[in-house]
């Protein structure tokens, strides 16, 4: 076990206490003596008031299951099951007004729409790709994914195939045509671009000059004018930069020697120390921590391999530009960060109390992350406006969020921010009782508020632990068409535009969870901008690339401007109606599965859920994409797991399935889940002995005994056996 250094009440990993006095503190004006003093009087004074909400959850969800035991099935009188839930204390009084009204918030957050990425902060090359995904190679995306079809020799193999560049350059122009529109002809028939005293010139092949029916789009270039290197356009507030060289060998397959469109794609960034990610003890902290150092000083560095290469990633440079009117025109060349810390609910042996026991993790990186996003205050490289972002997940209900920022109010006092709500905080909408409360969530972080968003797993998997004893739960696929879903998607918008989120904060939709499906997710994903959120998850660079064609398609300020207008005219009709569709349980009376349909939702469930856990358990991989059942890859992480494991768990619990069938499915599909990971280095098969088999033990108890994990959260179980995993890699030792 590792020394531990005293800090007052504190006993700090001798490893994160090196990490924080030699690393973190240094240039950030705080004094470390001031600093654990401060520290350890947060721990103490506010860790009783985040034990009481705990219990508070406990004891809500006790009324909760008793009331189902008495009034089994859907519900059948709402007026009454509200009342029961406003009696209880579940449902709160909605403010009158709850605007938000913070300050100093970035462009990225109040006013451009683009999409968002979500990355595991222990992995450096993932965060300094992520970081760098502010702009992205439209022809690589493209050529690199299935949105241009393999048809007709279009193949994209191994080496450059000319005929699959012809589609990908014939997809960029039909894009040029529809954002910034020739007067006449089409862009590729365009054979020159040049700017003529601030006004485009484009030649066409016929040699007709024309220009674009929208000249107020160009705002800069590189190069000479006459004949550019470059030339920047902006559309919904959203920049892309098309790229002319006839020397090379894909602009020769452009009239115009286009060799690139490179698109502003990921505007902004959630660095994640929760759900992606697998932190069990200070040693994974301090990896963590380390990564965001790098970030907020602008000096994170990885070496990476590829190709046979070697070089060094870094964060990019600025982009520069000369404005059409003179001077010089700089952007961003990465993305705006955040950091989503742990739940309320955590806690990690990195810091233990006065009385041995762990600091809960959401105190601990409220302090430590905010001191080290202070190093950005200073140069401005992340935030241009001095905050720094936040995103808190898990929170249930308004007091938990009144928690939170009163928690932060005390830790910007500690370090001396330079104003107070410095620390601009992201609400996740992924519990029922942050959903159906959610106007007071809000108010109670009006002056902080920077982002809510909708999480359909998390969400769900909330849905199914509150009502768990109201009966069987749909099937995951039903899930998808239940009333309280389509509630719970329209509801996070209204509301937010209500609380006046429009030009202040971001406004967010959740996962694509298929990041080699792309072709799909031009079909789908567009939705949600027409639904009115301003960002929505992306999987990869490569999708954030692609997903932004869809701002420069629509406008989100009027599309919001649509929803606020139809939100004022019926209020009260739309608060009513919404609220009964978020609380109606999606569960059945009258199950009438067939035996068959019930052992495919099984297979579907375990299989997915292994094939997370054991990666998460044994490699202590917390994000990645597992193949499911038909093998398709899909972005896994703990929301994932959550309601796979309440679905099995409910099923158990009244009958559909037994708890025998369920341990047969699962050793059914952990023989499938080794063959999928065969070529996993370190990976170790479930199979070959399923009881010391971490993975697989883990799976079980999270089915078997999730009726008991608080709100059917998987953490606890998972965190356990990645202890004792790390502790015992070859399985010794487990289930002793």
């Amino acid at each position: 076990m590792n020394n531990r250094i005293n800090c007052h009440n504190l006993q700090v990993d001798a490893a994160l206490h090196a990490f924080i006095e030699n690393e973190a503190l240094p240039g950030t004006g705080v004094d470390s003596a001031a600093f654990w003093k401060g520290f350890d009087e947060i721990v103490q004074d506010m860790t009783p008031g985040l034990k009481e909400l705990l219990a508070e959850r406990e004891r809500l969800q006790n009324e909760i299951d008793e009331w189902h035991r008495q009034h089994p099935g859907p519900v059948t009188d709402m007026a009454a099951y509200k009342t029961f839930l406003t009696d209880i204390g579940y449902l709160v009084p909605v403010p009158e007004d709850a605007r938000i009204d913070p300050v100093n918030m970035d462009f990225e957050v109040a006013w451009q729409g683009g999409p968002q990425l979500v990355v595991p902060l222990t992995k450096a090359r993932y965060v300094l790709n992520a970081a760098n995904a502010r702009w992205g190679s439209l022809y690589d995306a493209l050529y690199g994914s299935d949105v241009i079809g393999e048809e007709d020799g279009a193949t994209r193999g191994t080496s450059y195939n000319p005929v699959r560049g012809d589609r990908v350059i014939a997809y960029a122009n039909a894009f040029l045509d529809k954002i910034i529109q020739l007067e006449k002809g089409s862009h590729r028939r365009a054979v020159e671009y040049r700017l003529e005293r601030g006004v485009l010139q484009v030649r066409m092949q016929n040699g007709a000059i024309t220009t674009i029916r929208n000249p107020e789009a160009i705002v800069g270039f590189t190069g000479d004018s006459g004949s550019p290197e470059s030339i920047l356009f902006c559309q919904n507030r959203l920049h892309f930069e098309i790229i002319f060289d006839r020397n090379h060998s894909i602009s020769k397959q452009d009239p115009a020697g286009k060799r690139d469109i490179m698109i502003e794609s990921a505007t902004t960034v959630i660095m994640d120390c929760e759900d992606s990610v697998a932190v069990v003890d200070a040693d994974d902290a301090v990896v963590a921590y380390r990564n965001w150092l790098g970030l907020m000083k602008g000096d994170l560095a990885e070496s990476v391999s590829k190709d046979g290469k070697t070089f060094t990633r870094k964060m990019n440079p600025d982009r520069v530009y000369k404005p059409l009117g003179g001077g010089k025109l700089i952007l961003p060349a990465t993305s705006l960060m955040l950091v989503r810390n742990t739940g309320l609910l955590m806690t990690n042996p990195a810091i233990l109390d006065k009385d041995g026991s762990e600091i809960h993790t959401g105190i601990m990186e409220a302090v430590i992350n905010t001191l080290i996003g202070k190093h950005d205050l200073e140069a401005r490289k992340n935030s241009r406006n001095g905050s720094i972002y936040v995103v808190i997940p898990k929170l249930h209900g308004p007091h938990e969020v009144a928690f939170v920022e009163a928690l932060y109010s005390r830790v910007e006092k500690l370090l001396g921010l330079p104003e107070k709500n410095t620390v601009k905080l992201g609400i996740m909408d992924e519990e029922r009782r942050t959903s159906v409360n959610l106007k007071a969530c809000i108010h109670a972080a009006r002056d902080r508020l920077a982002f809510i968003n909708t999480g359909f797993l998390d969400r769900t998997g909330d849905e199914i632990h509150t009502s768990m004893e109201a009966g069987p739960m749909f099937r995951k696929g039903e899930m998808r068409q239940s009333r309280w879903l389509k509630a719970y998607e329209i509801n996070n918008v209204q509301v937010g535009l209500e609380c006046g989120m429009k030009g202040l904060a971001q406004i967010g939709k959740g996962m694509w969870a298929m990041p080699d499906n792309m072709a799909e997710m031009m079909e789908q994903k567009i939705n949600h901008l027409r639904d009115g959120a301003n960002t929505a998850w992306v999987p990869s660079p490569t999708a954030a690339t692609l997903h932004a064609l869809h701002y420069h398609m629509i406008d989100i300020e009027e599309v919001q401007d649509e929803l606020e207008n139809v939100h004022d005219k019926m209020k009260d009709y739309i608060h009513d109606v919404l609220l009964d569709n978020l609380l109606t349980i999606p569960v059945t009376g009258k199950p009438d599965w067939t035996p068959e349909e019930i052992q495919q939702e099984l297979d579907n469930n375990a299989q997915t859920l292994l094939g997370y856990v054991v990666r998460w358990v044994s490699l202590g991989i917390g994000c990645s994409k597992v193949p499911d059942i038909h093998d398709v890859g899909l972005m896994e992480d703990r929301a994932t797991l959550r309601i796979s494991t309440q679905l099995m768990a409910n099923w158990i619990r009244h009958g559909i399935a037994s708890k025998a069938q369920v341990l047969d499915t699962l050793k059914r599909m952990a023989v499938i889940v080794d063959k999928q990971n065969a070529d996993t280095e370190g990976y170790q098969n479930m199979s070959d002995d399923f009881e010391h088999s971490p993975g697989f033990l883990a799976a079980c108890d999270l089915i078997f005994d999730g009726l008991n994990q608080p709100s059917g959260y998987t953490d606890l179980i998972l965190q356990n056996y990645r202890q004792q995993a790390k502790l015992h890699p070859c399985g010794e030792g487990i289930n002793c």
